[in-house]
């Protein structure tokens, strides 16, 4: 049974803002390859972060999606995508 999510995804760009829609179609694609039926997307643009990461980075650039996905696809899809250099976090949740 489809439930509805809500993904949340931090993309690492390092001054590389051209890049934000590349990115966000590999998310995209990677979703409704596993059978997500997307509702939304919400480009929220670029946050500065409380802390310095990891990577020395102070901000990255936040995007929503609005989607309707079986429960299973949810791990498949984040495994993948922790593969990818340009994403440095993702969030799920039920909507």
């Amino acid at each position: 049974m489809k439930r509805k999510y809500e993904g949340v995804y931090v993309l690492n760009m390092k001054g590389q803002e051209e890049g934000i829609e590349d990115t966000v179609g590999t998310i995209t694609k990677e979703l409704e390859s596993n059978g997500a039926t997307l509702e939304q997307i919400d480009r929220i643009g670029r946050k500065e972060f409380a802390h310095e990461n990891h990577a020395k980075q102070n901000h990255g650039y936040y995007v929503q999606f609005h989607f309707e996905a079986e429960p299973s696809v949810i791990d498949g899809v984040e495994t993948r995508l922790k593969l990818n250099d340009q994403i440095m976090l993702q969030h799920y949740r039920r909507r």
